[in-house]
């Protein structure tokens, strides 16, 4: 919870404060690229955690992999968005919907997929793979609790924006 709030902490909830005075600024939900680059890398240690094995044999990792390089690659995608400000060129898109629903769905793939994760892990399918499907484990569930604060903190500006 502590890398959480560091992370989120560090920028701000709303646009108002990024954006000051500009009435036809929309932006993106997340708490700004840190939060993207803390989700990137965890996610990219559960899967490449995953993909270094023989996960293949097991379907349960299969699933886990698609998750993982799933939301990966959309995370790049919106943190590509996000550092270009692309989002101010379109302002038609109401993007703390995306972001809500972003998150909102990564945050349950991901948790039905670090449960999965967690419990396909056993020494008795294949120990030589075990340390490093228990290590992305864990990282399944870090990356889990991040999607769930940025779907918290989406959740917020999304319905300070719509109060407006």
């Amino acid at each position: 919870m502590e890398l959480l709030i560091a992370v989120t902490s560090a920028f701000p909830l709303s646009c108002g404060n990024f954006a000051a005075g500009c009435r036809s600024f929309s932006c993106l939900t997340w708490d700004g690229p840190v939060a993207l680059d803390s989700v990137q890398v965890l996610g990219l240690l559960v899967w490449t955690l995953i993909a270094g094995t023989e996960y293949f044999l097991y379907p349960a990792f299969g699933w886990v992999m698609f998750v993982a390089v799933f939301y990966w690659v959309l995370t790049i995608f919106f943190l590509i968005i996000y550092m270009t400000m692309t989002y101010t060129r379109i302002p038609q898109v109401p993007w703390t919907t995306v972001g809500l629903f972003f998150n909102g769905s990564a945050f349950i793939l991901y948790l039905i997929a670090a449960i999965v994760d967690a419990s396909s892990v056993t020494q008795e399918l294949d120990s030589h793979n075990y340390n490093s499907w228990a290590a992305s484990s864990f990282f399944a569930f870090v990356v889990t609790s991040c999607y769930a604060g940025n779907t918290y903190f989406s959740f917020i500006s999304w319905r300070s924006r719509t109060l407006q």
